[in-house]
């Protein structure tokens, strides 16, 4: 029970990795507060989570919005006193090089991966500091490390979320707050899944040449990251302060000959 009486907040926990994450902490003991832009799909988690002996809850609100965002952490407080953890999850992807984009495409990534991580925080660090102690989970990813064709976007917003987390890591150390992020690879989520058909004529073709490219020669699974998250949230963590995690294969370090 790496997380007993710990109240976590995961945004963007409806699906894929913030789900996997939201059922790993509950079974570890956290109280696990759900927020999603789809209510059916956050709701869907709170009673899987319940059904198996869990407990979670759903706050909605759109990370891009200030009214929201304020709002969810108020609720929180209101319920539970605290928050312990915030694993700032929700994102999206953005393809096209930077010529091909329009700006319009460019703001709504920045918005939602980057505002996402800022307006959460915001309102949710008073609580923290006030109590000197919290942590905070970022999703970068290794794009932010390594060049990807097409994803000029998507690159820069996680890169930003990188350099976001350092800087407050260095301002709310003095309060007994780590702030960390997590750089995964490629995860076959049903995001991924769905673009993957969406937009390859051979979606098997495209699978087998991002398998390539990673050290592992398989994709990683939402639970990998999860994995990584429950150990980042964890006391087991302590030491860790202003980090990247990488959960990618081995695509950012390594090549295959």
């Amino acid at each position: 029970m790496r997380l007993n009486d710990k109240v976590c907040l995961i945004t963007g926990s409806g699906s894929g990795i913030g789900k996997s994450s939201a059922l790993r902490f509950a079974q570890e003991g956290a109280t696990v507060i759900i927020n999603d832009l789809d209510p059916a799909k956050g709701r869907e988690t709170v009673d899987e989570i319940n059904e198996n002996g869990g407990k979670a809850t759903f706050l909605p609100g759109d990370v891009t919005s200030p009214t929201d965002m304020e709002r969810m952490a108020q609720a929180a407080l209101q319920a539970f006193g605290r928050v312990d953890v915030l694993f700032n999850n929700a994102g999206i992807s953005g393809v096209g090089a930077l010529h091909e984009l329009e700006l319009e495409q460019w703001d709504r990534v920045m918005r939602v991966n980057i505002a996402g991580v800022f307006l959460p925080s915001k309102y949710v660090l008073p609580s923290m500091m006030a109590r000197k102690s919290g942590c905070i989970i970022n999703m970068s990813s290794c794009i932010a490390e390594i060049g990807l064709a097409r994803r000029a976007s998507y690159a820069a917003s996680k890169g930003a979320v990188l350099a976001l987390t350092k800087s407050m890591q260095v301002d709310y150390a003095p309060y007994g707050i780590r702030v960390n992020a997590l750089l995964p690879g490629t995860i076959f989520t049903p995001f991924v899944e769905n673009y993957l058909k969406t937009s390859y004529d051979d979606p098997e073709k495209a699978i087998e040449a991002i398998k390539s490219r990673q050290l592992s020669g398989e994709l990683g699974k939402p639970e990998d990251v999860a994995n990584a998250a429950l150990f980042l949230a964890s006391d087991e963590a302590g030491f860790m302060m202003g980090s990247p995690l990488y959960i990618d294969g081995g695509v950012t370090f390594g090549k295959n000959a």
